[in-house]
């Protein structure tokens, strides 16, 4: 039997984070709601990544819902690090971007959620912030990506 935090069925997000110029991208599923007045959600940011970097100097970022046909992005985007690959290029050559809120996002996202920052904390091989929904916007209406189908595509385990 599966642990229990591996019994649920999650949904998959992408984080678009970015300093000045500087945009980068990766997976994130340790995504919940905290507060329904004001909005507010918690984000877990992997350590040593380009896009907890970038996020801790903007102090905001962006969630992007993804969904079940972007499950092609899923290694590209959590498996490469953003300090040795440009993926804001390769997602631009393939026109698969757009900018929202001053951030690029994924044209094909189900939704974006505009995110700034309360308080940060260090929580293992993540790091754990609290934050204030600053906007969104519900792009399109298609099935989700999970981490479920993660699993049945052996792109992760557990």
């Amino acid at each position: 039997m599966k642990r229990p935090w591996n019994r649920t069925d999650l949904p998959v997000y992408s984080i678009s984070s970015k300093c000045n110029d500087e945009f980068n991208m990766n997976i994130c599923t340790y995504v919940a709601g905290a507060s329904m007045e004001p909005k507010r959600m918690t984000v877990a940011i992997y350590k040593e990544t380009k896009t907890l970097a970038l996020a801790e100097r903007e102090k905001q970022f962006v969630l992007q819902l993804l969904s079940k046909d972007q499950l092609n992005l899923v290694k590209y985007l959590g498996f490469k690090s953003g300090f040795n690959t440009n993926k804001n290029a390769y997602l631009r050559k393939k026109d698969l971007i757009k900018t929202w809120n001053g951030f690029e996002v994924l044209k094909d996202a189900l939704a974006y959620i505009h995110l700034k920052q309360i308080k940060s904390i260090d929580a293992g091989d993540h790091q754990l912030f609290l934050c204030d929904v600053v906007g969104f916007l519900n792009n399109l209406d298609a099935e989700g990506l999970t981490l479920n189908e993660l699993r049945r595509k052996k792109i992760i385990r557990g």
